[in-house]
């Protein structure tokens, strides 16, 4: 059963919240962080990645970069910027962006919950990203970006959630990027109880995105628990903040490949390798954006062509059957001798937002060829988790992404 419980936010005056609300730290370099930060003093940008504040001689990662996190926040909420909830509650987070709305529910999942898998992950997490989150949650003290959780439809749920919506949100603000954001405050007991007992009742929650500084969170809290013996459970530090989402809501964009170089063939062998298991017609000029599962497009030499998968390389299995799998297995590696598309400098990965025209364009700069891909589908991701397996690298990409800044969660010092 899924432990979600309120808790009290700090959270920034409503006038400044469309100042501070910031994209995750992990969409920008440093260059453009510190791009962003010097147009605006308030984005929380500034905390997440304080490395912006000092010279770039300065480590991304060195303890004054933190201990700045730390005393930027504590200097924020004493000038007033943040205000703290006067007792612990759930919150609303609507999102909408190009027409499509999606509401969160925000609240603290359990680590012990994340330890015994009843919240479900779909790709592994690497120890030294771990590491940057674990330093910036443990020295402040505070988890500053949400983890984007998503779970199956829920009556009871959705009933509380249109409740509130009909009321006047505490934030109401649209971004640059064309995004809008609201935000409400469930503060009613029963509403707040309604909530927990729908959680309680599910007996799975999926992370969507933000698997590292999930991660990063949960072994936060376990160190505090191994620093406090007498530890009750109840303390803020066994929980991580979250917003949870109604799988029905959700939209994975396609997460796109680009490729420098065709493995040692000229164009004529590649098609042919490729037409072993792929029916390959060539389009011309007008870019492809798959339409189905088992096709895929491809750019290459100023040609669009459309790839699709024979029936014998199709599976029925919850991993070898995703599309990022296929493309993976028999053309990636099996072709193009990319084994490892973490570590390969040969492969570079293009979000759906960026459209189809950002991957002709790195074919005219830094790479050779291009693939667009069938979006991978919320079920298919509940049943890679449901299975215990793990997706492809780069497998799903999720937009609109969710504010930093927005809610902050304080789990205390390093004794509590």
């Amino acid at each position: 059963m899924a432990n979600i419980r309120p808790f009290a936010a700090y959270r920034p005056k409503a006038e400044l919240s469309d100042k501070i609300a910031a994209l995750p730290y992990d969409v920008y370099n440093r260059s453009e962080a510190k791009e962003v930060v010097s147009q605006n003093k308030y984005s929380f940008l500034n905390i997440d990645r304080a490395e912006t504040q000092f010279p770039d001689s300065v480590d991304n990662y060195a303890p004054e970069v933190y201990d700045r996190a730390k005393s930027m926040i504590m200097d924020e909420i004493e000038k007033g910027w943040f205000i703290h909830e006067e007792k612990p509650v759930y919150y609303l987070y609507e999102l909408i962006f190009e027409g499509r709305s999606q509401t969160g529910i925000v609240g603290c999942a359990s680590i012990d919950d994340y330890q015994s898998n009843i919240i479900k992950k779909h790709e592994n997490t690497r120890a030294d990203k771990e590491k940057d989150r674990i330093n910036h949650v443990d020295i402040t003290g505070f988890q500053t970006g949400p983890i984007f959780l998503a779970y199956r439809r829920n009556a009871a749920l959705r009933a509380v959630i249109d409740r509130v919506k009909a009321l006047s949100p505490v934030y109401d603000f649209t971004c640059d990027d064309n995004v809008t954001h609201r935000v409400w405050v469930i503060s009613d007991d029963a509403d707040i109880l309604k909530i927990s007992e729908a959680f309680d009742k599910l007996d799975a929650i999926y992370i969507a995105d933000g698997h590292h500084r999930c991660a990063s969170a949960v072994k936060v809290g376990l160190k505090r628990r191994e620093e406090n013996p007498g530890y009750t459970g109840e303390e803020e530090f066994n929980y991580f903040l979250s917003v949870l989402f109604s799988d029905d809501e959700l939209k994975i964009l396609d997460y796109n490949r680009v490729v420098k170089d065709l493995n040692g063939m000229d164009k004529e062998g590649f098609l042919k390798a490729l037409s072993e298991n792929f029916d390959v017609a060539r389009v011309g000029s007008d870019a492809v954006k798959p339409a189905r599962k088992s096709t895929f497009g491809m750019y290459l030499e100023n040609e669009w062509y459309e790839l699709s998968a024979h029936n014998d390389i199709i599976s029925d299995d919850a991993v070898e059957g995703l599309d990022v799998s296929i493309m993976q297995k028999y053309i990636l590696s099996d072709i193009l001798g990319i084994t490892d598309p973490k570590t390969d400098k040969r492969i570079d990965f293009v979000g759906g937002i960026r459209g189809l025209k950002e991957l002709e364009g790195r074919c005219h700069t830094d790479m050779k060829l291009a693939f667009s891909m069938y979006p991978t589908s919320i079920e298919e991701l509940f049943n890679v988790a449901d299975a215990g397996r793990l997706m492809p690298p780069k497998s799903t990409w999720f937009e609109p992404k969710l504010r930093s800044g927005l809610f902050l969660h304080r789990i205390g010092g390093n004794v509590v």
